[in-house]
């Protein structure tokens, strides 16, 4: 479970947040965080257990200069509405006027929930991207500096959050008012991850290289990125994941990550699509499939979906991912992920990972309605997407 810290107003008015700002670093997160809040009035914090047990958390709260702090400490590991509206609670009762995040995507995501749900009327489902909820989102929303202990998400730069509704949708809830004001990135807070969540965050960071280097649209600088956090990834997520302590491994892995995020605003696809409604596939009567693992696992499936694409063919797209992955010319870009993926110990199969068949079906229909399926470089319909998961079982 995750949980949230909150400080408290201490003065009238309004809060003197930072303006938006990127710090991939290695200096010291705490260092950062202090100057990030120097003039704030009062805050909220997200973090999870693992982050708390480690002290990380506290760390943060004690750089910021002694602003009052609360804590919340009840978020799953997706992020539900459920847990957005229990914390909102939690922040109002608090006096709160903003939110340091300080975990993985989950605490991160459940803060921009947080930053709507405290500043905006009505129930959530309003402001999803899908219902046509993103503008409706004004800068009312509570302002939020994140501070990253994964490198896969990249929720830290991303305008976006991914939650569970309470009709069982996995939605994206999407504005420039939820970039985080400030991201600090710093790759020490990630020495202690697991060999599993490094491998299983590190394949999302992937993911999110690849697809939105595929995605259609003319956005040459997100291309660049991309390729770049691509081949950081690529190179250094089996050592990150070998050995935790490896900080140079690591310090690209966090690279990657912050890349592959900050690309994706060009758009995803058919991965997304489909990871975002399996996501909220219940699995021993829960919800808790990691976000990553579903990408790796379908990854291969689209790949060879994609393949034909006319944008993807036009532009030799897999040529370059080939050149950036350091993979023969003729390497089969599909099978390269799918063992990948194997030599890192994560599932290579839905059915590993506990999917029931009678599921996919409800995935396809969510695959078809999510906002990542408009910017696929191939249109998929629901006999391709049907393919691909049974591909990917």
């Amino acid at each position: 479970m995750n949980h949230v810290r909150a400080t408290r107003r201490t003065a009238a008015g309004d809060s003197a947040w930072p303006s938006s700002s990127t710090s991939p670093t290695s200096t010291s997160a705490s260092a950062r965080l202090a100057n990030s809040t120097a003039n704030a009035r009062g805050s909220a914090s997200a973090a999870d257990q693992g982050v708390a047990a480690a002290g990380l958390a506290q760390r943060a709260i004690d750089a910021t200069g002694g602003l009052p702090v609360t804590m919340f400490d009840e978020t799953p590991s997706n992020p539900t509405e459920a847990m957005v509206s229990k914390a909102t609670a939690h922040y109002r009762d608090a006096g709160c006027d903003g939110l340091i995040a300080v975990g993985g995507g989950s605490s991160i995501d459940l803060a921009k929930g947080i930053a709507i749900a405290a500043t905006h009327p009505g129930p959530l489902a309003t402001y999803a991207t899908i219902e046509g909820g993103s503008g409706r989102i004004t800068d009312a929303a509570a302002p939020l500096i994140a501070i990253p202990t994964t490198a896969g998400t990249g929720s830290e730069v991303a305008r976006g959050a991914i939650l569970i509704l309470e009709d069982g949708r996995k939605l994206g809830f999407h504005s420039w008012h939820l970039l985080p004001k400030s991201a600090i990135c710093d790759a020490e807070l990630t020495l202690g991850l697991p060999p599993m969540l490094t491998a299983a965050t590190g394949m999302d960071a992937i993911a999110h290289c690849i697809e939105t280097f595929l995605a259609p649209a003319f956005n040459p600088p997100a291309d660049g990125i991309a390729l770049d956090g691509l081949e950081r990834a690529w190179a250094h997520i089996e050592r990150a994941t070998r050995d935790g302590a490896d900080r140079e491994a690591r310090l690209n892995m966090m690279s990657a990550s912050m890349q592959g995020a900050m690309a994706f605003q060009k758009g995803l696809g058919c991965v997304h699509s489909l990871s975002h409604p399996l996501g909220g596939v219940k699995v021993g009567g829960r919800t808790g499939l990691h976000h990553g693992t579903l990408n790796a696992v379908v990854l291969p499936a689209v790949l060879r979906f994609n393949a034909t694409a006319e944008s993807v063919v036009r532009e030799h797209r897999y040529a370059r991912l080939r050149r950036a992955m350091h993979l023969p010319a003729d390497a089969d870009l599909a099978q390269a992920v799918h063992d990948l993926t194997a030599r890192l110990g994560l599932p290579t199969g839905l059915r590993q990972m506990g999917v029931p068949e009678a599921a996919l079906e409800h995935v396809v229909h969510g695959a078809l309605l999510d906002h990542c399926h408009k910017t696929n470089p191939r249109e998929a319909t629901a006999d391709d997407y049907r393919r691909m998961l049974a591909e990917s079982m």
